[in-house]
């Protein structure tokens, strides 16, 4: 893709009601403009269906739109995530790939309500009132759900409470291995960073052999300037970024009210969003 001219930074990590942020994504693209962004990604869980409206908003807010998507992996029992940028939404590997994951999204989310509402008042009604047609149903709608109910005060406190796996009521959804990730979304066209790798810490952190597997499937950054990055991983993360000549992305994982993260708290540098512009090939940034 031809080299474009990035005027600022870019927050590469948002999410929309299409998934599980409280924005719509025309109302992201407006609220990327009121902070002051050059640019923001639309990074949905395992969907492509805001594009469009996010799109559409962008001559009126100004500011440009990184489309994209974070893919749902799976190493052992760790969730894993990998934000796809410019990817091709119409690649039909990745699109039975990301039915699978939110068809096991949807039945995971029904068989956890089943089991909460067991022991609290809750219905599968009371989630899908949280949802607009179309959103990829995740623990988010439940914890909304609970706090509509009054079982809580807010989304973080049921992620952290009722929804802790701790608590018994959580299962694991379907989802491919990291590998499996990243080459799928080169496959597709597009360019692929490891989400949020520290925030478990710096034990926790990818060990160098898993990464140097992905370095060669064509993992191009690690998404180290995130809020819940651990301070001392985001110290070991750098290490293998030089180490294995990554790139370094900066993102706030934005889902509106549905998270403390603010928009553009954290950003990726103009000359890292040039690159990804410039190896993605199966869709364009949408420019002003």
């Amino acid at each position: 893709m031809p080299r474009a001219e990035v005027a600022g930074a870019a927050d590469l990590h948002a999410h929309t009601t299409v998934s599980d942020g409280t924005d719509s994504p025309s109302r992201l693209v407006a609220q990327a403009a009121a902070v002051g962004l050059w640019g923001v990604a639309l990074t949905d869980h395992d969907a492509t269906s805001g594009w469009a409206e996010a799109a559409a908003a962008v001559p009126e807010a100004g500011v440009a739109l990184i489309p994209g998507m974070e893919l749902s992996t799976r190493e052992g029992f760790m969730s894993v995530h990998v934000l796809g940028y410019l990817i091709d939404p119409l690649d039909e590997p990745l699109l039975a790939e990301t039915s699978r994951i939110r068809e096991s999204r949807l039945t995971r989310a029904e068989a956890i309500v089943r089991r909460i509402g067991k022991d609290y008042d809750l219905s599968w009604d009371d989630v899908l009132a949280q949802t607009t047609e179309g959103a990829t149903i995740g623990r988010p709608h439940i914890a909304d759900a609970l706090v509509a109910r009054g079982h809580v005060a807010t989304r973080s406190a049921a992620v952290e409470g009722i929804l802790h796996p701790r608590a018994g009521y959580a299962q694991p959804h379907y989802a491919p291995d990291p590998l499996t990730g990243v080459r799928l979304i080169r496959a597709a066209g597009g360019v692929p960073v490891l989400a949020h790798p520290g925030t478990r810490g710096a034990e926790q952190v990818i060990p160098p052999r898993r990464l140097a597997q992905l370095v060669e499937a064509g993992l191009f950054g690690l998404e180290i300037d995130h809020p819940e990055n651990r301070r001392d991983a985001k110290a070991r993360l750098r290490t293998l970024a030089d180490d294995f000549g990554l790139a370094v992305t900066g993102s706030s994982d934005y889902h509106g009210t549905g998270k403390p993260n603010r928009l553009g708290q954290c950003r990726t540098a103009p000359e890292v969003v040039e690159r990804i512009i410039e190896e993605g090939r199966g869709s364009s940034p949408v420019l002003p």
